[in-house]
């Protein structure tokens, strides 16, 4: 009905898992590396618990985890948990396609042919996942007889991993004494909680951009108003901004304010979402965690010396201005014509564009010492800010999320320019004053992939730590990857590393299990620094 009034190809808040509208913010980002990391232990064994509200994308994330599984797991999804200790492992064998002739009925017999099954399966090299949705409406028997299948093992391996998806009541059931025995088999838990308003704008844009639309019709007060209501739960904002979009048609309005967010609320919810989904109490536990890595990393400067690093040789000390320009410049979408007069006409030396970094990160009056090939050594940035450079694809630069220099090139000629954001089809540039929109082919045809930049980290995280090592930096990336099993001294072994693998895949970094400047970015990104745009309006 307002698809042609607004532009649009298709509905962009249906509340139908579609993979095209998935938008991942730094939350579910997090639980799926959690979920991949807990089966790329594979040895471990064991559970992997994921939970949430309802409506925060467990479902979703579980439909993306399938499609980001590797080629050797072999999974049996259960989407209906109410049944039997019989009925279910019929479910996994069907869902496994063990035949069950005969064997129907006999929990000896379904176990027997699951067990011969997974050591097949091992022989051969895959690895099984049973991944139970919904899964605190299982019953306590047959949650018993989940964890029963955990035994099935070889000498040295577990041969099934299982995934519990849920709502909150399953972390109070999984509480109870009589499953104190399962609760200590989970090897990874995760949360999920609502999105925060700057995560609600973002996933509504990504939504309203899949669906055809150019110009994006909720106002900030609208935007606000759409957070308020729905709590920050994906699913109440597709009701609600689909219903707004409804009333906004018919009373022929292209922008849509409050006042039609809160009418289309009042008449999808039957009251306003309860206050335990978005009152400030739902962070305690981000929070309290972050407190705990603040003062684990207070605790590391006052053991850990930071190293000084010499000068580059032939290079220039480059300071940010005093105050950064806070005008906004056009947004410019040049041809390769026009782009390619720009790069013949802009300073070779990476000097301006290391300036205008700097004015982002918030250090004015800073000084780094750039050499003219574009890497930097940090002189009078704080401990926690390092320089980095290298070579990379866009995607990857793009998952740790930071402000980044581009070595462009035109002909004999070479620039620098600091990349911006980014959306599906475009690339935003600073490049001298101007600020342009690229298309990804048009940059591709002008960069090779080097860049440099900043990163902000934990000053002891320079160099990055390496397989095999121990120390502040290694414990930083157990407490971060893995907080359940961290403690001060563990190695960087094979489990960190395919937890740094896990972390890798989940944000679309090279995935090799080193903890590089890239992927450490990534960890960081919750400290303070800019973050790249994720829509380009």
């Amino acid at each position: 009905m307002y698809l042609g009034y607004y532009g649009l190809t298709e509905p962009p808040f249906s509340i139908t898992p579609d993979p095209r509208f998935v938008h991942l913010s730094e939350r579910h980002r997090d639980a799926l590396a959690h979920l991949l990391f807990g089966i790329e232990q594979g040895g471990g064994g064991g559970f992997v618990q994921l939970t949430g509200e309802v409506g925060t994308g467990k479902t979703t994330l579980s439909r993306l985890l399938l499609e980001r599984l590797p080629a050797h797991v072999r999974v049996a999804l259960v989407l209906n948990p109410r049944q039997t200790p019989v009925e279910l492992l019929e479910t996994i064998c069907e869902e496994l396609r063990i035949d069950l002739d005969g064997r129907r009925g006999s929990i000896k017999a379904l176990v027997d042919a699951l067990n011969a099954h997974l050591l097949q399966a091992y022989a051969e090299g895959l690895r099984v996942v049973v991944l139970i949705d919904e899964a605190q409406n299982l019953p306590i028997d047959t949650l018993e007889q989940v964890r029963l299948l955990t035994n099935l093992e070889t000498d040295t391996q577990k041969l099934l991993q299982i995934v519990l998806l849920g709502q909150p009541e399953l972390r109070t059931l999984l509480a109870r004494p009589e499953l104190r025995q399962l609760a200590q088999r989970i090897t990874a838990r995760y949360h999920l909680l609502p999105l925060d308003l700057a995560e609600t704008e973002a996933y509504l844009r990504h939504r309203w951009r899949v669906a055809g639309g150019t110009r994006f019709p909720f106002d900030a007060g609208a935007v606000r108003m759409l957070y308020a209501r729905a709590g920050g739960v994906p699913r109440l904002l597709n009701v609600i901004a689909e219903r707004a979009l409804l009333a906004g048609y018919a009373r022929d309005a292209l922008v849509i304010d409050a006042r039609l967010v809160a009418l289309a609320a009042d008449e999808v919810l039957p009251a306003a979402p309860s206050q335990r989904l978005w009152r400030p109490g739902r962070r305690l536990l981000p929070l309290t965690l972050a407190g705990v890595l603040a003062l684990a990393g207070l605790l590391a400067w006052r053991i850990v010396p930071t190293a000084s690093l010499p000068p580059a040789t032939a290079a220039a000390t480059v300071a940010a201005p005093a105050t950064a320009n806070s005008t906004t410049a056009p947004v410019i979408r040049p041809d390769a014509a026009g782009l390619s007069a720009r790069l013949a006409s802009a300073a070779a030396s990476p000097v301006p564009a290391w300036q205008a970094l700097l004015a982002r990160w918030g250090l004015p009056g800073q000084a780094i010492t750039v050499a003219p090939d574009g890497p930097c050594t940090p002189t009078g940035t704080p401990a926690d800010v390092h320089c980095l450079h290298g070579r990379a694809p866009l995607e990857a630069l793009l998952a740790a999320d930071r402000p980044l220099l581009l070595r462009l090139h035109d002909a004999s000629h070479t620039t620098w320019a600091v990349l911006l954001g980014a959306d599906a089809r475009r690339v935003r540039l600073q490049l001298g004053d101007a600020v342009l929109d690229l298309d990804r082919t048009l940059l591709h045809a002008h960069w090779d992939g080097d860049y440099a930049g900043l990163w902000r980290g934990p000053a002891w995280l320079e160099p990055p730590p390496s397989p095999g090592s121990r120390g502040p930096a290694v414990d930083w990336l157990w407490l971060k990857l893995q907080p359940q099993s961290a403690q001060p001294g563990l190695p960087y072994d094979a489990r960190l590393r395919a937890a740094v693998r896990a972390f890798q895949t989940a944000y679309g970094l090279p995935a090799d299990g080193l903890a590089g400047p890239l992927t450490l970015m990534a960890l960081s990104a919750g400290l303070p620094g800019p973050h790249l745009l994720r829509t380009l309006e």
